[in-house]
């Protein structure tokens, strides 16, 4: 879930971005445009007049709201169940699963809110059995989880040390912020002139409350919407007791070790990994903020004067909740990829991921069945600013254990897609500041900054992170699945990868502090930019089940 609340989703202040009715489509353009944009209005012209199916997309992530303007009319239905009837009409274990499932709520219709990250359970697990242990007297099995045990344990107490330290700083912090604003206020009522920041930036002054209070103001005042020393006050308490808020649940949920929100809500066997049939079937949950996004991105009603296009025109939105505010958790996950294989789903986009695997083995199961049956799986590469190549960020498509069929020898799966981020702006600029890269584990990079979509009980607001340019993809895959039933989910991939706008650019890479630019095409496996024009103007020539040729195109 690092993703989604972590570190996935990043909400934009308006008052520091460019004009933002200039964003609101921008990934739908094109290069000649100005942007990195996909063409998608260019690739839709050139499918005019060929007739397209539609296609199902799962969205396993923190759930979706099917009631929203702008989805409701394209939620998957399972037409084999009766709604509301309490009993499981299609026999596929899960009880009025009309829009989806959700595999983090309760059997009383409770559902998991905060959980732990990863690397909390993993501390757990094994903290009563290493805590106080002599390495010494350890086999040799046991000193190899002994070495894991002290980098988890390290990184867990680091993490509760700094949100303890946060906390406390609070108090401090509000009264230096509130201190600040009193100065502004005295100085203008000096010279006379009213609460406006036009005025606010007018003052002169060397006093450094001055000048803390006069940044202040420009970051929270700029869009217009606080016009007085009261509002502005109110918006600054409220943005440190969030933060306040925050940091304390670092130490109740995400870094406590005793919590467990498993054992009284979901009530499954947390232990048996093979046991799939638990949960409920509220596919919105608690927050379906980042689930909504991403499946408006995907494929909101396009041309319908409402909000925003999505990129896919006729695809059907499953929503399979997986993904708390926490780590998921590898159970669910390999659960949600099945539920979506068997129920129809010819593409899965999974925008979340952790830096540890409890159970990889049981996703790496499920990642081959879904490979076996067809189905495209696209994946967020993260917002860490880290080298995939180095750092992990699970699930990832490399298996432990290879399949035992002959077709099968590699260990890694052909139908997986991971996506990192490409910022709007151009130049150096070009990738997102906050995206994970790889030369060998990021396949592709697509639009993931100031991204417009839906949010639940019919809102829009923009929204940043390869969460967001994973389901791009998963949009770009499903309007060539839709039109060109015939390819296979491999096939698709190719084109997705071998149609990509090249992109010859030195830029900075993310996390690096240096300065020094680094070649574009070194952040990826393609290193390009996805373009739906051109991937449609590839499939238009490619029969289903033979292997791509590359061919360079761009709108």
């Amino acid at each position: 879930m690092k993703f989604l609340l972590k570190t996935f989703v990043i909400l934009l202040v308006a008052s520091n971005m460019m004009a933002q009715e200039d964003l609101k489509d921008w990934f739908h353009k094109s290069p000649s445009e100005g942007y990195m944009g996909i063409s998608t209005e260019q690739a839709y012209k050139a499918l005019e007049g060929k007739t397209n199916s539609t296609v199902i997309v799962a969205i396993i992530d923190s759930g979706v709201d099917a009631e929203h303007e702008d989805l409701a009319d394209i939620m998957w239905v399972n037409t084999d169940e009766i709604a509301g009837n309490g009993i499981d009409d299609d026999n596929n274990g899960y009880i009025d699963d009309i829009h989806g499932w959700n595999f983090i709520g309760g059997p009383n219709g409770m559902n998991v809110g905060p959980d732990t990250y990863e690397v909390t359970r993993l501390y757990g697990k094994y903290k009563y059995k290493f805590a106080n242990a002599n390495p010494a007297l350890l086999n040799k099995e046991d000193k190899k989880i002994y070495e894991k045990f002290l980098v988890w344990q390290k990184e867990v107490e680091d993490q509760r040390a700094r949100a303890k330290k946060s906390i406390d700083e609070v108090d401090g912090v509000e009264a230096r912020v509130m201190g600040s604003i009193d100065a502004i206020s005295v100085a203008l009522e000096k010279d006379s002139m009213d609460f406006t920041l036009e005025n606010i930036n007018k003052i002169e002054s060397d006093d450094q409350m001055i000048t803390i209070g006069k940044n202040i103001s420009n970051n929270f005042m700029s869009s217009g919407e606080i016009t007085s020393i009261d509002a502005l006050r109110d918006a600054l308490k409220e943005a440190l007791e969030g933060d306040k808020k925050r940091q304390q649940d670092k130490l109740d949920y995400a870094y406590n070790p005793d919590f467990d929100p498993r054992s009284t809500i979901v009530k499954d066997d947390y232990n048996d990994s093979n046991q799939s049939i638990y949960g409920n079937n509220d596919v919105e949950g608690p927050d379906a903020l980042h689930g909504t996004h991403v499946a408006g991105i995907v494929g909101a009603i396009r041309n319908n004067d409402i909000g925003m296009n999505g990129v896919a025109n006729n695809v059907r939105i499953m929503s399979v909740r997986t993904v708390p505010d926490g780590d998921e958790r590898d159970k669910d996950v390999a659960n949600a990829i099945r539920y979506a294989v068997d129920n129809g789903a010819s593409i899965i986009n999974m925008s979340f991921g952790k830096g540890y695997s409890w159970d990889k083995e049981v996703v790496d199961d499920a990642v081959k069945y879904a490979t076996k049956k067809d189905v495209l799986l696209v994946h967020a590469a993260g917002n860490s600013a880290q080298d995939n190549d180095v750092t992990g960020n699970f699930p990832v498509n490399k298996y432990d254990k290879a399949c035992g069929m002959l077709w099968w020898k590699k260990k890694e799966s052909k139908n997986w897609i991971e996506v990192g981020a490409l910022s709007y702006k151009s130049g150096e600029d070009a990738v997102a500041t906050f995206s994970n890269y790889g030369q060998n584990n990021v396949d592709i990079f697509a639009p993931g900054v100031q991204i417009y979509a839906t949010l639940p009980n019919n809102e829009y607001r923009y929204l940043q992170g390869t969460s967001m340019a994973s389901p791009v993809v998963a949009g770009v895959a499903a309007v060539l699945r839709s039109y060109f039933p015939e390819l296979k989910a491999s096939q698709v991939k190719e084109i997705i990868m071998n149609s990509a706008t090249p992109v010859d650019l030195m830029v900075k890479k993310p996390g690096d502090k240096s300065g020094d630019l680094v070649k574009f095409k070194s952040l990826s496996v393609q290193g390009g930019a996805i373009n739906l024009y051109n991937a449609v103007q590839m499939a238009k020539t490619t029969k289903g089940k033979k292997k791509v040729k590359k061919k360079s195109t761009s709108a």
